[in-house]
């Protein structure tokens, strides 16, 4: 029982650091794109989670979570990316700081 709980502990340990890049690209990057794959580096922690504890915990459904969430991941990746293509084609830059005094 305690090699698993190591094991879990080991990627809990990476998810968090997943989750701290994440949210460091969120806070410090002004570019679309780079904050686009912060936000992905943050699902792929939550999804690493998911999985460790359906690894781990018997009849979590974690695994199932998982795959769920990396198909809205894939999603969101097509809606942003097509937002971003609209931007630089309206603006011819993606520069995040330059769209907060846009009004709609």
């Amino acid at each position: 029982m305690r090699k698993m709980t190591n094991e879990l502990t080991e990627f809990v340990l990476v998810s968090v650091a997943l989750l701290g890049i994440g949210i460091y690209g969120l806070a410090v990057k002004r570019n679309f794109i780079r904050m686009l794959f912060a936000i992905e580096i943050v699902i792929n922690a939550a999804n690493l989670n998911m999985v460790a504890f359906g690894r781990f915990l018997p009849h979590s459904g974690g695994q199932t979570l998982a795959l769920f969430s990396i198909a809205i991941a894939a999603a969101e990746v097509a809606v942003g990316l097509s937002l971003i293509i609209v931007a630089y084609r309206m603006y011819h830059n993606i520069d995040i700081a330059d769209f907060r005094s846009l009004k709609g």
